[in-house]
């Protein structure tokens, strides 16, 4: 039976986060001059709640499984070692329907395993990302997917964007959706301008916009300026508990987030459930503004539950919310 074309390919790293459950009177937090600061008493033992374990996660797995829970013909192109934590990983997606095939597995080396410092809503991640000998895929015809979305790989993969602009070069019809990563965006906007040019959508935090760009964190208007003249199309700032902004270069909205129905109970994942959701919805056909009403509801939904893809919505469920929103959520047009 012939495979189906994949919509989407998400392209990035993939790991297992362990969820290491701190007790509260345990730790607290500090403010420091170069921001909060969790702190943990040294030199002795710390008791800890629970732990918890979450497989094939990651920028790109969480939107691969994203796109897979809204409908789409979802694959993911990513490293795993050849181990059982790799396994998991492959597992975890194929579970979630996303197509694996397109997963390296490295022979003699780890999967990247990281540990997650849960700390009350909120989380500090200890990560290390192993050297994977990265390498773009050969696709047949059929296997050439309408989009990719493009994310967060480690600091050994700088050849491997070379790889990626140059098929993208050679495949026009194939739109770019990307998400830098902290390594890509310490790489540069220079060096990684083929990128940035070839993007359908762009989508950053303001603290990255404000990196990438050099333009003044407090001026949005002037972050969305500078990310455009970069070259993507659509560019998408999220802020936080202050929501987010999306450009087209001409019609520029503000967005507040979704209420949430209860206080968030793990934060991790909320950006890249708005970031994949919102693409998704472009993906269908949405406005820009359609889109703004999609992205806040997932990104909701994923603090409600412990890692980055429990809480993933459905098509379904995602309009069902819409039906429920107050008269405050909407997009605001600000220029």
């Amino acid at each position: 039976m012939a495979q189906k074309q994949i919509d989407v390919l998400a392209v990035g790293d993939v790991v297992i986060d362990d969820f290491i459950d701190l007790v509260d009177s345990e730790e607290r937090i500090e403010r420091r001059p170069d921001g909060l600061w969790l702190a943990i008493p040294f030199g002795t033992k710390v008791p800890f709640r629970s732990s918890q374990v979450v497989e094939g996660v990651g920028n790109a797995g969480n939107a691969a499984v994203a796109f897979a829970k809204l409908g789409f013909d979802s694959g993911l192109v990513a490293n795993v070692g050849d181990d059982q934590y790799g396994r998991d990983i492959i597992a975890a997606h194929h579970k979630n329907g996303v197509d694996t095939r397109f997963i390296h597995i490295n022979s003699g080396k780890k999967s990247n395993y990281h540990y997650v410092l849960w700390y009350k809503e909120d989380r500090t991640i200890l990560i290390r990302h192993e050297e994977y000998a990265y390498h773009w895929p050969h696709f047949r015809i059929s296997d050439i997917p309408r989009w990719i979305y493009f994310s967060s790989v480690s600091q050994h993969a700088n050849e491997y964007h070379d790889q990626i602009a140059a098929w993208l070069d050679g495949h026009p019809p194939v739109k770019l959706a990307f998400q830098p990563g902290t390594f890509q965006i310490e790489l540069g906007a220079k060096r990684l301008k083929r990128l940035y040019e070839r993007a359908e959508i762009l989508a950053v935090n303001r603290e990255e916009a404000a990196a990438i760009s050099g333009g003044k964190h407090e001026d949005i208007h002037e972050l969305l300026d500078k990310l455009h003249e970069l070259g993507p199309k659509i560019v998408v700032i999220s802020d936080g508990h202050a929501g987010a902004y999306a450009s087209d270069g001409q019609n520029r909205y503000k967005m507040p987030i979704y209420p949430d129905p209860k206080p968030p109970f793990e934060r991790t994942g909320a950006g890249d459930a708005f970031t994949s959701t919102f693409t998704a919805a472009i993906m269908r056909g949405a406005s820009i503004e359609e889109a703004l009403l999609w992205a806040p509801i997932n990104a909701m939904s994923v603090v409600q539950k412990v890692g980055a893809q429990a809480g993933l919505l459905n098509v379904h469920q995602i309009d069902q919310y819409l039906r429920l929103v107050p008269s405050s959520y909407h997009p605001e047009r600000i220029r």
